[in-house]
């Protein structure tokens, strides 16, 4: 069967199973206004044309040809299966549309999107009405988008992103800069170093590669060079106006995962209707999820997109949605364990955010202990090693062996730790608990991290929530100023979001530091703080018994059929961390070999290419020097067919002084073993106040 849109040829192929026919349509052109091309991947339902379907847009960076192939399939052919046309979009500079990408979430990026959106709506397919979603980068645009009030846009769902690109995103967080700033930026080297695909693209492949090379930024170092948070992070954060988005919003997050906190600041303050939903799950669509339990996600989606975008649809055929604006997976206790592939728990729900059932209760610091009553005032010394943080875990979980927090009891030995008397009774933490500190400094810029964990009657402990807070950001994230040594202040530091039920036996504990590595790079200086006790205290959002919402038990997932795809070898993962008692040196080290998140080396068999992305980094700091601090992170990307192979080989190593960071970064590519291109950046970078 041979189809034609927009004039410009497509390779179509017609699917029929035990959900309805469905037609995938391999490449489309969306012509922009300026001459742009983007590159399409379409899923239609089999009646489209001749009843055309409300639309479902995911728009990513990630190479809709062969990146995110095995994802989109299953997801996608789902929905067109289900009655609505998919249309997954390769944004400028990606993949196999035209152009060269600078950054994230620029203004261009949303100007394109909304061409998009408006070719869509005018297809003889759609019916006008159209839906958005994404994961990560997908769910920052689904709402950076839904604030543009597109016409034809009418609902959207964003999973495992955030209102706030500085409070929560990959770059920094509490004002600290975050190891994976680099990490992130290395990968989008890799990516974006990625050629087009010459059986789509034709002749000019090359040519448009080589461009996309020629103009690639050193990422990390547009991203540290916005330390504070100014205009170059409000562009994109929907919190600054939260008027501005006039759709339904279903927000998804993962305790697991990074960007949790955002599902319940998008509840408390969104004027629209807003569905919120938070499972134990890394970085990943739900229906895949782990730890697990996965959910029947595609059937949660197909409920809000039916009741958004088919507003007429007949009343028996109207979905069932949950009366909750909050479903949540409400961890119990547990053993600490770095690689969890279940979580136990139980659902809970919550009729709205902020809920009436949480009310913060308070726990004074005492010398050592956590008590109900304010007890006398005591000087209490705060310093760590610059190896403390080694048992933290990763960053943002993406279900890989190794990724989740170890004991605790590896970093307490270190810090200064606060404990409750054994609980009485089980004690439900839902939200974000709060630190409230007097303390002063010695040194003008420091950190402080802050762990909230269960210490279980057998003395393991199991993380609950952390925070990371520059100090010289007490008075605002946009003015930091430094500390005066020996000057006393009171601060408020609010923690990740949890949800979390503690036994009884076990005891709460609030442990204090100056350092948290390998997940945040060191201040300048090896700081020592001095805390107040009796006027320090933490602030815990405890959820009361009684008001239940009933939560109706989650389906299991569903999904259309997967992908072609042949293992060619399995991926092997290592991460490991050292001390050299000789040297005085803490050593982490993460390899992913064949995958970087475990998927193996693949061969995608209806498109003939194979995929394979190696990465390892390396991340050293010494005792109590922080300039010592040194990262290192090397990959390599192979991809192509016979006759077309191509090598995209990365590395970047930084360190810092008192004053500037320094980053250098080569990136080679080659085609058929021959080198093309190599890049090479040295930037240093001043360092304000981090």
């Amino acid at each position: 069967m041979h189809w034609r849109a927009n004039d410009h040829d497509t390779t179509l192929r017609q699917e029929t199973g035990a959900m309805q026919d469905k037609h995938v349509i391999e490449n489309v052109w969306i012509d922009l206004q300026d001459g742009t091309r983007l590159a399409a991947r379409i899923w239609l339902p089999a009646d489209a044309h001749a009843r055309p379907a409300p639309a479902i847009l995911e728009y990513i960076p990630y190479r809709k040809r062969d990146g995110t192939r095995m994802r989109d399939e299953p997801m996608h052919g789902y929905f067109a299966a289900h009655g609505y046309a998919a249309v997954r979009v390769d944004m400028r500079g990606s993949g196999d549309s035209d152009g060269s990408m600078a950054d994230e979430y620029l203004a261009l990026e949303q100007d394109d999107a909304l061409e998009v959106i408006a070719w869509i709506a005018r297809q003889p397919w759609c019916n006008g009405a159209l839906g958005m979603m994404g994961k990560s980068w997908g769910g920052f645009n689904a709402l950076q988008v839904a604030a543009r009030r597109p016409a034809a846009l009418k609902a959207i769902i964003t999973v495992c992103s955030t209102d706030d690109r500085y409070a929560d995103d990959i770059h920094f967080k509490g004002g600290c800069l975050l190891n994976d700033n680099l990490w992130w930026g290395s990968i989008m080297l890799a990516y974006q170093g990625r050629p087009p695909d010459p059986a789509l693209v034709g002749d000019g492949w090359r040519q448009a590669w080589l461009q996309r090379l020629d103009q690639m930024p050193l990422f990390p170092a547009l991203w540290m060079a916005h330390p504070w948070r100014d205009a170059y992070w409000q562009h994109g954060s929907v919190c600054e106006d939260w008027s501005a988005i006039e759709c339904p919003v279903f927000a998804v997050g993962g305790w697991a995962d990074s960007y949790t906190n955002a599902v319940f600041r998008l509840l408390a303050h969104l004027k629209v209707p807003t569905q919120g939903l938070i499972g134990p799950w890394a970085h990943i669509y739900p229906q895949d999820a782990v730890p697990g339990p996965a959910i029947g996600f595609l059937q949660e989606a197909l409920q809000w997109w039916d009741r958004w975008l088919k507003p007429d649809a007949a009343p028996a055929a109207a979905p069932t949605v949950s009366p909750a604006a909050l479903r949540i997976w409400l961890e119990t206790s547990r053993s600490p364990a770095t690689t969890h592939l279940h979580s136990p728990g139980r659902w809970i729900a919550e009729a709205a955010w902020p809920s009436r059932n949480v009310q913060m209760q308070t726990w004074y610091l005492g010398q050592g202990t956590l008590v109900a009553a304010r007890p006398q005032t005591a000087s209490i010394t705060v310093c760590t090693p610059q190896g403390h943080g080694i048992a933290a875990g990763e960053w943002m979980g993406t279900g890989v062996p190794g990724e989740s927090p170890a004991d605790q009891r590896l970093d307490d030995g270190w810090a200064t730790v606060f404990d409750s008397a054994p609980l009485s009774a089980p004690l439900v933490i839902l939200g974000m608990p709060e630190l409230e500190l007097e303390l002063e400094s010695d040194k003008p810029v420091a950190h402080l991290c802050a762990r909230l964990s269960e210490v279980l009657p057998d003395g393991a402990v199991t993380r609950c929530s952390y925070a990371v807070f520059n100090l010289t950001q007490r008075d605002g994230a946009a003015t930091p100023t430094p500390l005066e040594p020996q000057r006393r202040y009171t601060v408020r530091i609010a923690l990740d979001a949890c949800a979390h039920e503690c036994a009884p036996g076990s005891r709460i504990r609030v442990a204090l530091a100056t350092t948290y590595w390998p997940l945040v790079w060191p201040a300048p200086e090896h700081a020592t703080l001095t805390v107040q006790s009796g006027a320090s205290a933490l602030h815990l959002p405890v959820r009361k018994v009684g008001h239940e919402i009933a939560v109706a038990p989650f389906a299991a997932p569903e999904r259309g059929p997967a992908t072609p795809v042949e293992v060619l070898r399995n991926s092997s993962i290592e991460r490991s961390a050292t001390y050299d008692l000789a040297r005085d040196e803490w050593t982490y080290v993460t390899e992913s070999l064949g995958g970087l998140f475990g998927e193996g080396v693949l061969r995608l068999t209806e498109i003939d290419t194979s995929v394979e992305h190696n990465l390892r980094r390396q991340l050293t700091v010494r005792g109590k020097d922080p300039l010592s601090a040194r990262y290192t992170i090397t990959q390599s990307y192979r991809m192509g067919r016979p006759g077309w192979e191509i090598d995209i080989e990365t590395a970047l190593h930084m360190r810092a002084d008192a004053t500037h960071f320094h980053l250098d970064g080569t990136l080679t590519a080659r085609e058929n073993g021959s080198e093309v291109r190599q890049r090479r950046w040295q930037e240093t970078l001043p360092r304000l106040l981090f």
